[in-house]
């Protein structure tokens, strides 16, 4: 759902760190001041939520929480924000809009938001409205808002070109092709020649410690209350759903829907009485022939409406709500039935001929049906008034009796589980896990709880969620002998060696070929490109691309690891000779991109001078786990 509330036009910005415009304020709650409004400490937490939330479903499983717990995150948040009230300030000072045709027909284009006959589904716009926990009318003036911004956006970006040689010379560079041969020193070849000493491996082992380390690990029990817990205890009486039925009865009723259609004449903001007449005696035509072939007005709105939104769709008008039109057809809507053709109806826009293609009545959905989620709402009401007295009975019994978390799971019906391996830190492998939670960690390895084995406190690890645990097996991290990884270290320092004397080898044979020119033992010529360098290492490639060749042959040498040493001639640099031309305009058009980019970067950043951004302070953001 959000990825189609996302869909409609939002504005992009080039952003960059806030330091160049923050000051010291004394209004706790105030972070920042653009345009001499005041952005909330509030509207930072939310926005990181809402950010948090956009990357969590986009990831899915892969999301990790953890990565974006770091100031950079919470700094970039604040900066979008700032440039967005920066670009909105200016979009109010040069008095932008959008017209509501522009609107309306972004929002009717929206994929994912059509039915089965393909017209848009209006009962689907405001469930996805309703979910999200907006109303249509703010969400369609944000909406207005972004999109004004975004045609200032789009007007500045439209600035940035790249000239032609510019591109020409970055293209050339990218597609320039460069003749080389190779001669490798593989390091397998020298290991026959390294004598690895006891000393030596003593020497790795001291020095490389970290990688014999075996980290701490423990064993735990732990019991977990929560609402589904108290849930399973509670129950509904036949009276208490009668009497909840009753008393939201609004809750089960289905308002009158009503879905309309109209044909417009439309009529100019001042006009004379003369075309007034006209626009009049052409809608009474039109009511005639629609009147005449009432089943052929959507066929009439199409060819003969001048509202240019829903002409193409047969003047549909989906479903109307209270408010949402002009009165004068509002009213006369609300007085037709269905299939019932109006009069001509005059409003501030023209004369319209209206019809009701859709009623449905008002309906209250019986108790018989509405039992299933009258009882869940009665045991959830219950539920929620006795968690924070079971809650209470839970923190204290596993304070009280610390030494087994037997007493609690008896008294509240609760189970034991265990968990192993786990360590200070949360796993990203465990996910949300009750146990994988740092406050629960950080009290399950305190001096207490690790020495004693006794229950730690009862931890909050999600809303109305509670976690208590102890350790019943520990192991300290440890190092492992240098007796049981000696045979690893011999292997590793052997093949470490073996590349010193290759690099060693391979050195003196670079200095060598400098000096002769000779190239035998050097492979067949290849051309190689930044694109296409898969004959060689990807170091070696990396290397020859940037090598100096104001002097041919050129020869450089490159260290490979795992692999050797390579000593590299350059013998000519030359361009393809067939230009490919759909990669020119790629690279082309993403260097205009780049240039807009930058335009727009440094318009931002005028915005923000000319809208006096400050930022007050930035050390009290929402932790991550708020969005939870």
């Amino acid at each position: 759902m959000q990825i189609l509330l996302a869909i409609l036009i939002i504005p992009s910005f080039a952003l960059v760190g806030i330091s160049g415009y923050q000051s010291f304020g004394d209004d706790a709650n105030t972070v920042a001041k653009i345009d001499g409004q005041a952005l909330t400490q509030q509207e930072w937490d939310a926005a990181q939520r809402n950010q948090l939330e956009n990357f969590r479903q986009r990831m899915g499983p892969q999301f990790d929480q953890k990565l974006f717990d770091t100031p950079e995150f919470k700094s970039n948040v604040l900066e979008n924000l700032i440039a967005e009230r920066a670009i909105s300030a200016e979009v109010k000072r040069a008095h932008l809009s959008v017209s509501d045709a522009t609107l309306q027909k972004t929002i009717l284009e929206t994929p994912g938001l059509t039915g089965d006959d393909g017209k848009f589904d209006y009962d689907r716009y405001r469930k996805l409205l309703t979910a999200q926990g907006l109303s249509e009318q703010g969400y369609e003036a944000d909406q207005r808002r972004r999109m004004a911004m975004g045609q200032l956006a789009e007007s500045v970006e439209a600035t940035g070109f790249a000239p032609r040689t510019v591109s020409k010379l970055l293209s050339d560079f990218s597609a320039q092709e460069r003749e080389v041969q190779e001669l490798v020193l593989p390091a397998a070849q020298y290991l026959s020649q390294v004598k690895v000493s006891d000393e030596m491996v003593k020497a790795f082992y001291d020095k490389n410690s970290k990688f014999f380390e075996v980290p701490e690990q423990a064993k735990i029990e732990y019991v977990v209350f929560n609402a589904a817990a108290v849930a399973a205890s509670v129950t509904a009486t036949d009276d208490e759903v009668a009497n909840f039925y009753k008393q939201n009865e609004k809750r089960f009723t289905t308002p009158e829907t009503r879905r309309a259609s109209h044909i417009l004449v439309a009529l100019k903001p001042g006009a004379g009485a003369a075309d007034k007449s006209a626009a009049k005696a052409k809608a009474e035509a039109i009511l005639a022939d629609v009147r005449k072939n009432p089943g052929d007005f959507a066929k009439i709105a199409k060819a003969k409406s001048e509202d240019p939104v829903s002409a193409e769709v047969g003047g549909d008008l989906n479903v109307i709500e209270k408010g949402s039109l002009v009165k004068p057809v509002e009213d006369a809507i609300f007085q037709l039935k269905q299939g019932e053709i109006s009069n001509v109806v005059e409003s501030e826009f023209g004369f319209h001929v209206l019809t009701v293609t859709q009623l449905k009545p008002a309906s209250v959905k019986p108790l018989d049906e509405a039992k299933a989620e009258v009882v869940a709402e009665v045991k959830k009401q219950k539920a929620a008034k006795q968690y924070s007295e079971m809650a209470e009975t839970f923190t204290n019994t596993v304070y009280e009796q610390a030494d087994s978390l037997k007493p609690v799971a008896d008294k509240l019906g609760l189970k034991i589980e265990t968990a192993e391996h786990l360590s200070r830190e949360p796993s990203p492998m465990l996910g949300t896990a009750p146990f994988n939670n740092a406050k629960f960690l950080k009290a399950l390895f305190n001096d207490e709880a690790l020495k004693n084995k006794r229950n730690t406190e009862a931890v909050e690890v999600a809303p109305s969620t509670l976690i208590a645990g102890r350790i019943v097996e520990h192991k300290p991290a440890s190092k492992r002998p240098l007796a049981e990884v000696d045979a690893q270290i011999r292997q590793r320092v052997t093949i470490e060696e073996a590349a010193k004397l290759a690099r060693k080898a391979g050195e003196e044979k670079l200095a060598a070929v400098k000096k002769s020119n000779d190239v035998a033992g050097f492979s067949e010529a290849r051309l190689i490109s930044r694109a296409k360098a898969d004959s060689v290492p990807p170091q070696a490639a990396a290397a020859l691309m940037k090598a100096d060749t104001s002097k041919l042959p050129a020869y450089i040498g490159v260290e490979v690891p795992g692999q050797g040493y390579g000593v590299y001639r350059i013998n000519k640099v030359q361009q393809p000779t067939q230009q490919d031309d759909a990669r020119r305009k790629m690279e082309a058009e993403r260097i205009s991109q780049a240039q807009s980019q930058q335009e727009m970067f440094d318009f931002i950043e005028a915005l923000k001078r000319k809208a006096k951004a400050k930022v007050l302070h930035t050390s009290s953001a929402a932790k991550p786990d708020a969005a939870k």
